[in-house]
């Protein structure tokens, strides 16, 4: 007597296999695994392979707003990449190339809802940054900056260049190693700057003090750095000191706003522009202008996105103090994909990204003349793809100081940044601002001294 073999079918991956049929239909560049092995095979070249960890990753993954689901579960690990990562990102593209009606994406939801909500427990090495207080408060902006950048120096070290410059380099063939190309966007900085021995340089938002350093070190030059996070000023403030440099060197703990007796000859802004906060530039440029000596420079280096038309109505609002016409996503664009949201919530708090041309437009209403405006976002592209690789290389030690979560948290968002620069959905600009003095500008008649 035979007897027939009885296969049990779990009605958990049947409807997320369905759904995922639905989701990401064939053909496909890519492989699904499932939590039991069984694979939803893609072309036979997939460029990487969607691993799902459990029953409730799906629902994890895709409740809104999706763009902090997905990144939640890919850094608490309810699903991995098993290939090219970067590829992966072309999942987004996908998406929001096929054309979702609000009541398809109101029946996707709905389904993704009655799938299991069981899963692995969640790490607890990175919680969402909790907002409170008064937006762009120095006390709300202290916790922000403290919130990213006292990880743990450590932790940066291990990926970041010898002089911890967390920014982008500078790659004028393409082919440098990260240590070259920091130290050519530090001298290519200076140059713009056009120091001189004897002069006086301010360094807002001076991260671990590496220009500053280098600046003093080799253009004979004071230099005040300062910064909201606590372990950069003090990382700092030992280096300067163990390289001889505290006579000419000082990184402290301030916000740039406090400063009120300074009064320099240059100005530099690395990378901190973009926590400044939408609202709060014409504070930002204003307090630059009063801190510069007449016929000094600023160079106010920052990541900005492409202006769009509703930036328009926005300029036209804006009355040079902060206010600006009311503009934004819609209630079903917030609540459904929730643009930013994972940023905001686990990356930058409160980091806010305007076109260059709005920068610059509110940086003349504060009397600066823009004297030089660059893009570098190949550059960063460039950047971003070595701190991953160096950052994939170091994984172990990585999560040994800092634990999975963080690391993943830093793998997603600098990969997934390197593709916002390279497809120039993102920029990096350095614009070089004036403050002439009877309407002369001591800098040279051509740009050739920045390429000697």
């Amino acid at each position: 007597m035979s007897h027939a073999t009885i296969t049990t079918i779990d009605p958990a991956v049947e409807r997320s296999k369905e759904l995922l049929e639905r989701i990401f239909p064939s053909p496909r560049n890519f492989t699904i695994r499932l939590w039991n092995q069984e694979e939803l095979p893609g072309e036979s070249d997939s460029a990487f392979t969607l691993i799902l960890k459990h029953p409730g990753a799906l629902h994890r993954m895709f409740s809104p707003p999706l763009e902090l689901s997905l990144g939640e579960a890919y850094i608490y690990n309810d699903f991995d990449i098993e290939g090219d990562l970067y590829a992966a990102f072309g999942l987004i593209d996908t998406l929001s190339s096929r054309i979702f009606s609000p009541t398809d994406v109101a029946a996707l939801i709905k389904e993704v809802q009655s799938l299991p909500k069981t899963g692995i427990e969640r790490s607890t090495t990175r919680r969402p940054f909790d907002l409170k207080g008064e937006l762009h408060s120095p006390k709300r902006d202290r916790e922000a900056v403290s919130f990213h950048y006292d990880v743990g120096n450590d932790f940066y070290a291990l990926w970041l260049d010898r002089q911890k410059q967390y920014s982008c380099g500078y790659f004028p063939t393409g082919t440098e190693d990260l240590d070259t190309a920091q130290d050519k966007k530090i001298e290519y900085i200076c140059r713009k700057l056009h120091l001189k021995p004897g002069e006086s340089l301010l360094d807002i938002g001076c991260g671990w003090g590496g220009l500053a350093m280098a600046a003093a070190k080799r253009y004979g030059i004071t230099v005040l750095g300062v910064t909201l996070s606590e372990r950069q000023a003090e990382y700092g403030a030992e280096q300067s000191a163990r390289l001889g440099l505290g006579g000419q060197v000082r990184v402290e703990m301030r916000d740039y706003r406090d400063l009120e007796q300074e009064s320099v000859d240059k100005i530099v802004s690395v990378g901190m522009f973009e926590h400044v906060g939408r609202h709060h530039l014409p504070e930002y440029f204003s307090q630059t202008y009063r801190l510069l000596k007449p016929g000094g420079l600023f160079l106010n280096h920052g990541i900005s996105r492409r202006g769009q038309p509703a930036d328009l109505a926005l300029l036209n609002g804006f009355n040079g103090h902060g206010k600006t016409a009311s503009n934004g996503p819609s209630f079903f664009e917030r609540k459904v994909f929730g643009a930013g949201s994972f940023s905001q919530r686990y990356i930058f708090p409160d980091g806010e990204l305007v076109p260059v041309s709005e920068a610059n437009f509110i940086a003349e209403t504060a009397g600066f003349e823009v004297r030089d405006v660059e893009n570098l976002r190949e550059h960063y592209g460039l950047t971003l793809r070595h701190w991953v690789r160096r950052l994939e290389d170091q994984r172990e030690e990585a999560v040994q100081l800092v634990g999975e979560s963080v690391y993943r948290t830093w793998r997603l968002y600098m990969s997934f940044c390197a593709l916002g620069f390279e497809s120039g959905q993102t920029n990096i600009n350095q614009s070089l601002l004036a403050k002439p003095v009877n309407g002369r500008v001591n800098l040279p008649m051509s740009r050739t001294y920045l390429y000697k």
